[in-house]
């Protein structure tokens, strides 16, 4: 209750925020995770453990941009990305295009190169009771041209 609920780079809420050692931003980190998926360079826990006290509270814009410094320096270029947030609450589509903006200026690629769409789960599980929110995000690569 004491934090920002922040997602996408857009805060949501004064209170309410995840539970997390850096800002929580549970789409930030899960955009982190697929680009450094998408090149086999393991996730973000790797490059940004909660162990470490540098990352306490830190804006997760840094470790996309960690993220894509690694892409980069593997020759790829991201084309778009596809993130799903699933919530009972907030409704978060009045945040969508905020966030699409956020996240495509982040990773490089245009605002109609990036999808965030919102979807509950139906009431079911840990989601469902308002426990949490799951974020599944996949990207694109081409290999960059030189």
């Amino acid at each position: 209750e004491d934090r920002p609920l922040i997602l996408g780079g857009v805060r949501i809420a004064e209170r309410g925020g995840l539970e997390g050692h850096s800002d929580a931003d549970a789409v930030l980190h899960a955009l982190t995770d697929a680009l450094l998926g998408a090149v086999g360079a393991g996730d973000i826990g790797d490059y940004f453990p909660s162990s470490d006290s540098r990352w306490r509270n830190a804006g997760s814009e840094i470790f996309v941009t960690e993220a894509l410094r690694i892409v980069r320096e593997r020759q790829g270029a991201v084309m778009n990305a596809d993130i799903t947030i699933i919530t009972e609450a907030p409704k978060l589509a009045g945040y969508v295009d905020e966030m699409r903006e956020r996240l495509a200026e982040a990773a490089v690629t245009g605002f109609s190169n990036m999808s965030v769409k919102a979807k509950t789960n139906e009431g079911m599980g840990f989601i469902g009771r308002g426990e949490g929110i799951a974020v599944i995000a996949v990207c694109l690569l081409e290999e960059a041209r030189t």
